[in-house]
């Protein structure tokens, strides 16, 4: 089905609060995940917004927690999700992070007892548009084996990384430590085909390309160790410094009633207190790379994506639309 930006908004907005959620929280999420939908990380867009839905009925989702959000140092905020979404407390603190990284020269966001964020890039990218540059990361439930294990102990554990660049579109770089997304795990078991080979193995350890035993066994992580290393870093990052769940600890995102407690940790710089001509050198560099050495770059097609969404909208399968609309029904009704 064809939606434009602004119904595809509208319907996730109203789904939201069919479901239970305040308005603050359904347009918070409703903006994140259209926004990925637009940008073509469909794994993250209105399909994963369904598990924001239903995590908000089954109550993993407490749809009318308000952040607390504090300041224990003048470019320090920590903010407590009290088990709602990760985007409000985000969104509270957006402009005042901003504010204080372009003061002080760097300012930092934490964290803890949150649902899953989705698209961690969508937050970087936010802080890029404003000329900061951000790096982020985040944690969940555990489904990626560490390195010497074959039991799950870290999430997919996402990196995000984003930089302005002038007259162009941000350097946007949002990728899991996993070798491949759970979602991607999901999808192919919904479609009931395998997947490729150093995805993942199954309960008892071996390799699958099964995606049904894959969801029974464990994610493996890019790289083989130095990618559950890096897995480890974004879990002390993510879990460690925010007082979040360790993935370990954390509940599943998907089932039962009990928020998965995730953290967030948000790093955001003001690159023109270290060098005024930053965003020009950035876009001659990102230039060079690409039409000299045929480097791709990050953030480039997502942004061609966007913008052509704003034009066109966005297609989207009708089971998901049809499964939205069911919880917007409830909040019409």
């Amino acid at each position: 089905m064809q939606l434009s930006l602004e119904q595809a908004t509208g319907l996730c907005r109203m789904a939201a609060l069919g479901a239970g959620a305040s308005d603050e929280v359904a347009r918070s999420i409703a903006a994140a995940a259209v926004a990925a939908e637009a940008e073509g990380y469909r794994t993250v867009g209105l399909s994963h917004f369904v598990d924001y839905l239903e995590a908000l009925e089954a109550g993993r989702i407490n749809g009318k927690a308000e952040a607390v959000v504090t300041r224990p140092a003048l470019a320090v905020f920590r903010s407590d999700a009290k088990g709602g979404v990760a985007h409000t407390g985000f969104d509270r603190t957006f402009a005042d992070l901003a504010k204080a990284a372009r003061l002080f020269g760097i300012s930092l966001f934490a964290q803890k007892n949150a649902y899953t964020c989705g698209a961690l890039g969508y937050f970087t990218g936010r802080l890029a548009a404003e000329g900061l540059v951000a790096l982020a990361a985040t944690n969940g439930p555990a489904l990626l084996t560490g390195s010497g294990s074959v039991k799950p102990v870290y999430c997919t554990n996402p990196l995000s990384f984003a930089a302005p660049s002038a007259n162009g579109p941000a350097l946007v770089i949002d990728q899991a430590s996993s070798a491949t997304a759970f979602v991607s795990i999901r999808q192919a078991a919904e479609e009931d085909r395998s997947i490729p080979q150093g995805w993942a193995i199954d309960a008892s350890g071996n390799p699958t390309t099964n995606p049904q035993a894959a969801m029974k066994g464990a994610l493996l992580a890019f790289g083989g160790d130095r990618g559950a290393n890096i897995a480890l870093m974004v879990e002390v990052l993510a879990a460690g410094l925010t007082g979040a769940n360790w993935s370990l600890d954390a509940p599943s995102f998907t089932e039962g009633a009990q928020s998965p407690g995730t953290g967030l940790f948000i790093v955001a710089i003001e690159p023109k207190l270290l060098d005024p001509d930053f965003e020009s050198r950035m876009k001659d560099q990102l230039d060079r790379l690409r039409r000299q050495y045929g480097v791709h770059i990050p953030g480039r097609s997502r942004s061609e994506a966007s913008e052509q969404a704003v034009a066109r909208g966005v297609t989207v399968s009708r089971e998901v639309v049809q499964r939205i609309s069911e919880f917007a029904s409830r909040y019409s009704e």
